[in-house]
């Protein structure tokens, strides 16, 4: 099983691939989008979740996402379906760093995929590329809470505290009009999900020959959360707008 099949189901219960429940992945939308006609864009959509939720909750809101997944964007597609506003979502199927468009964006999304563009920093600016003036832009991103050990560092990246990671934002010409940073619940729930639904999978599909490897997989990644990092690790979640323009 590879690693994309692994967190479809490590994320089967927990569809927001970040430690955020849902009365905080609403509030930040609500402040992302404030008008209720914007056009938003996800750099690194995944399933789309956090452009379904927005389509629900606005609905003069139109909303595209872009993702290397045909999987995860042929799941976001048919949810939209199911929700009704398939036709206020366009996907596309190409590497979020590639992507361009003819037109601009009132916010743009990337939210635990920073990866994808080597850093908080280049995300900002690969974000820039597609804002449209007085945009937002909401982007989530880890950071130290305490000195973490090197095997920590090893195994998540090279993070900087929540106070320098901000400054590193303002410094690259942005400003937080909100925020959020994840609560202890939060973290632990979200870990508690993955590694659960990873294991309850395995339960359920003893004759799989994949289930040895799911229930490994699973028993690892609760113990490098309990050992690791989950003393020592924190996730913010942002919503910026430029110094000017």
């Amino acid at each position: 099983m590879n690693r994309e099949q692994i967190s479809g189901i490590a994320h089967a219960d927990h569809p927001i691939k970040s430690p955020l429940d849902d009365d905080s992945v609403r509030r930040l939308l609500e402040r992302g989008v404030p008008r209720g006609d914007e056009r938003v864009l996800d750099l690194g959509c995944g399933g789309g979740e956090w452009l379904l939720r927005a389509l629900a909750m606005r609905p003069q809101l139109h909303a595209e996402g872009v993702d290397i997944s045909e999987d995860a964007l042929a799941q976001a597609s048919q949810a939209a379906s199911h929700l009704g506003v398939q036709e206020r979502l366009v996907l596309h199927h190409q590497e979020a760093a590639d992507f361009v468009s003819s037109q601009s964006f009132d916010l743009v999304l990337s939210v635990g995929a920073t990866h994808a563009f080597g850093g908080l920093l280049p995300t900002l600016a690969a974000a820039r590329k597609h804002l449209a003036p007085g945009g937002r832009v909401l982007i989530g991103e880890g950071f130290w809470d305490r000195e973490p050990s090197q095997e920590a560092v090893e195994m998540l990246g090279d993070f900087t505290d929540l106070a320098t990671t901000v400054d590193r934002v303002v410094a690259d010409g942005w400003i937080p009009v909100d925020g959020h940073v994840s609560t202890r619940r939060e973290l632990d729930d979200y870990e508690w999900a993955c590694w659960g639904s990873l294991a309850s999978w395995a339960l359920d599909h003893p004759a799989d020959p994949d289930s040895a490897q799911v229930l490994a997989t699973s028993n690892t990644r609760r113990s490098e959360w309990l050992r690791v990092y989950r003393d020592t690790w924190g996730f913010v979640s942002l919503v910026l707008r430029q110094t000017s323009g």
